[in-house]
């Protein structure tokens, strides 16, 4: 049985991790795959699009902790509700962080905290920071930032010249001197040591259940799945709250192996949700979003390998549009590598959730041990 809300404030529209997933290593592979759509990318950003328009709605104060204002008394009384029911569980939402588990292919090892510069991915619009040594918010289960992605005007071609990061706008409208102003700077505003403490209600969905099996790599979770799933789930009545976190189990958390075999194919590409579902949500004021993926976005594997060019539902000139809504544009945080395989077998569609990232001076993210209470529906 699900509580009524105690929160029923109208809803209205307001307001990309790579992990480190920018590595200099890897943009050649993700150039030859944005390449092959170069031309139309460079001049669809300069024209209006819709998704674009939605996604870069201006926000009405410039801020530190985006949408965590949102966080306060009602969320706290919501999850009071969950912590203190009979048969309530504690779920461990986050991986067992080890030297064996599935490593990010973006990311540095060993684990040795340093800022890295700004960094492009060619032909897009996209701009990241992160940190080097890998662990720092780029392995296990992660947290990102607002800092973590910002825009550039267009997209930066390779080969044209150096990266324009001075150009770059963050979340707020925050500048890139504003937030980094050199190579080896942490970041001075939107860094992961502004993070509020994240105890809300959270609301686990279930795309697996939804389709009968596990969604297959680059998949993109629409909006009208999303509805289904709240109907399927009985939260019409309830429905997404302001300062809720809502997880999304897609299945593909599955794959994630420890000790991870040579071939192992988490990193491969995985699931996410489209830009559209991710603006709906968005429109919710919900605090953070977490899938049982990498990556946030959906990613096929080939355009992670360099063999295609990014989907026509994304925005134009970004490709990781989910990561560019949600941290440079809604101020909404995002978790990667989430464990929902226990909470959404059994059935918790509503829960107590704690999210503390580490304070990490600067960071652009940070690997977290998030959990949550609730009562299984059975």
């Amino acid at each position: 049985m699900h509580m009524p809300p105690f929160e029923t404030v109208p809803f209205r529209h307001r307001a990309i991790d790579l992990g480190d997933h920018m590595k200099t290593h890897t943009l050649a592979s993700y150039a030859a795959a944005l390449a092959l759509a170069s031309c139309s990318v460079t001049s669809a950003l300069d024209a209006p699009a819709s998704l674009a328009e939605a996604a870069a709605e201006p926000l009405t104060a410039i801020d530190e902790v985006g949408n965590a204002k949102y966080l306060g008394t009602a969320t706290r009384t919501r999850c009071a509700v969950h912590l203190a029911l009979q048969g309530a569980r504690t779920y461990e939402l986050g991986r067992v962080y080890s030297s064996t588990m599935p490593q990010s292919p973006f990311a540095d090892a060993p684990v040795a905290i340093g800022y890295k510069a700004s960094q492009g991915l060619p032909y897009t619009a996209h701009i990241a920071n992160g940190e080097s040594g890998g662990a720092i918010g780029s392995q296990g289960t992660q947290f990102d930032a607002l800092g973590h992605f910002g825009s550039l005007p267009g997209p930066w071609i390779a080969g044209a010249g150096p990266l324009p990061s001075a150009s770059a706008v963050y979340f707020g409208g925050l500048t890139q001197a504003q937030v980094k102003p050199t190579d080896a700077s942490p970041l001075l505003h939107l860094g992961v040591e502004h993070v509020a403490p994240i105890l809300t209600t959270a609301v686990v969905l279930d795309a697996k259940a939804l389709h009968g099996s596990s969604l297959p790599a680059g998949y993109s979770i629409s909006v009208a799945e999303v509805e289904q799933m709240i109907a399927r789930q009985g939260l019409n009545r309830r429905g997404i709250l302001p300062g809720d976190a809502v997880f999304i189990r897609t299945g593909w958390g599955e794959k994630w192996q420890d000790p991870n075999p040579p071939q192992g194919e988490y990193y491969t590409g995985g699931p996410g949700l489209s830009v559209q579902a991710d603006l709906w949500l968005a429109a919710k004021k919900i605090v953070v979003l977490g899938l049982d993926n990498p990556f946030t976005d959906p990613a096929a594997p080939c355009l992670l390998t360099g063999t295609c060019a990014p989907g026509p539902e994304t925005l134009p000139g970004l490709p990781f549009s989910d990561h560019h809504t949600n941290l440079s544009v809604k101020g909404i945080h995002q978790i990667q590598n989430l464990d929902l395989t226990k909470i959404a077998d059994d059935r918790v569609d509503v829960a107590c959730a704690i999210v503390l990232p580490l304070r990490v001076q600067g960071a652009a993210g940070s690997p977290i041990r998030p959990v949550a209470v609730g009562r299984p529906r059975d």
